[in-house]
């Protein structure tokens, strides 16, 4: 069964005309080549003399140049697979109701066309119907009550260039090195953060607990892939694992996770332009380019190939619970909404999150760990102005960075455009599967958004 996916399209006219949103139009074609020079001299700086390859970002399939878990080696047949079950509906085997059945997936709410995030401001697993054009019109389904739905108290992550992070999610809970290294006493028995003490990195660990997190697990696991057709693909990528070892959550998420490293942002204008294109970016985006990794200062956050750190820091921003639309099991008192300090216990990690990746950001029209920013512009504006909007956060926990940065409203304009269009990749619809061995429908399967996708 072929999926058909209306909402590509719209993306594409979206990318067209969305300027008018928000922020001026770019132009493309011949460009300054002083600003060229001005921009090698300003990654010159920001690199620390490594120069344009230091932000470049591998092939999808150079394996060999991808970050990766030396637990968890990259394939091609491994990367196959996990993209499969990364979108594989069939896989939704264990909802609070019967309706729910097979009609969720790691995709639901970190899928292609809204930049592996979510299409709307709190993504929804099983419990919810509907898609839309891009995820933005997916609803509860009255059938299900608050408890019952799959929903998580914070705004979706992107998974996009997350083999440059080696933990996950906002407070950074998931992986069990690097970074991580002596929160062992935060590892919580019994809750999905005790997944850590499998010893994988970040990308590895949240794919194992989000299968059981995500209801995506059940005892007889082995018959279910085997129905579903996967059990040849195991055979094949995990050979050396005992059979009876084989066909586990452990395994179906070390495939995952192969997958999810390979999610590389490396056809957007910013890397072409890295590569030797000198045309892949108009004058106004070379200017944004030139502020965010010079006096804009946004490279002291935003750096290397996937324009991120894994430092965490607090600028003050609101939660998911002061949403001006109805969220769900979102509380004052969520952990999630006290950030690295949430997961750590630590007094000076309170209210800090992880600094996350910047491309494809304008495929989801949600900003923020809370949601509260609902365009690019606006997150540039925010950070310009430094005047914290959440009145929770103690001025003290606040990032010395978070300061205002006296850009003219030209500026503002010239780093919106190279954020919105430099730093999008167009193809990712490159990510996704032709069709699943389920014949599912993805990356929502319930009847409303199945009709939405198009699907046959």
């Amino acid at each position: 069964m072929r999926i058909i996916k209306p909402q590509l399209i719209l993306v594409g006219l979206l990318f067209v005309f969305s300027c008018q949103n928000d922020d001026d139009d770019t132009i493309t074609g011949p460009t300054t080549p002083s600003l060229d020079d001005d921009l090698v001299e300003a990654i010159d700086f920001s690199s620390n003399g490594v120069g344009k390859d230091f932000y470049v970002l591998p092939a999808s399939d150079d394996f060999g140049a991808i970050p990766q878990d030396p637990l968890n080696p990259l394939t091609a047949a491994k990367v196959q697979l996990g993209e499969l079950l990364y979108h594989e509906t069939g896989l939704g085997l264990s909802p609070m109701l019967p309706e729910g059945e097979q009609t969720y997936s790691c995709a639901s709410c970190h899928f292609a066309s809204a930049g592996f995030q979510a299409g709307r401001f709190q993504g929804i697993g099983e419990g919810g119907i509907g898609f839309g054009q891009n995820g933005e019109s997916r609803d509860v389904n009255p059938n299900y009550a608050e408890l019952e739905l799959d929903v998580q108290p914070i705004r979706s992550p992107s998974a996009m260039n997350a083999a440059y992070q080696d933990v996950m999610l906002w407070n950074g809970q998931f992986g069990a090195t690097g970074t991580n290294a002596g929160t062992e006493a935060s590892w919580t028995p019994g809750t999905p953060i005790a997944t850590n003490h499998l010893g994988y990195q970040g990308i590895e660990i949240q794919a194992i607990a989000g299968l059981q997190v995500h209801r995506m697990e059940i005892d007889s696991f082995p018959e279910v892939l085997a129905q579903l057709g996967y059990d040849s693909m195991f055979d094949q990528v995990f050979s050396n694992v005992p059979q009876d070892e084989r066909y586990s959550r452990e395994h179906t998420g070390l495939a995952i996770a192969a997958y999810e490293r390979t999610l590389l942002a490396n056809e957007a204008p910013f890397q072409k332009w890295l590569k030797g294109d000198a045309n892949a970016m108009s004058d106004q985006e070379k200017r944004g380019a030139i502020l965010f990794f010079g006096d804009a200062g946004c490279a002291s956050c935003h750096n290397g190939p996937g324009l991120n750190s894994m430092e965490f820091h607090a600028i003050g921003m609101n939660d998911l619970f002061d949403c001006i639309e109805p969220t769900f099991k979102t509380l004052p008192d969520n952990t999630e909404n006290f950030g690295r300090g949430g997961f750590t216990g630590n007094p000076e990690d309170m209210f800090k999150f992880k600094v996350p990746q910047l491309y494809n950001l304008a495929d989801s029209p949600f900003f923020g760990h809370g949601a509260s920013m609902r365009s690019i512009k606006a997150v540039i504006e925010y950070k310009n102005a430094a005047i914290p909007e959440n009145p929770d956060v103690p001025a003290t926990q606040l990032a010395e960075g978070f300061v205002p940065l006296e850009l003219t409203d030209a500026e503002i304009n010239d780093l919106t455009i190279f954020v919105k269009f430099a730093l999008r990749d167009p193809n990712l619809a490159r990510y996704e599967p032709e069709n699943l061995p389920s014949g599912n429908c993805f990356p929502f399967n319930d009847p409303s958004a199945a009709a939405d996708l198009g699907c046959d």
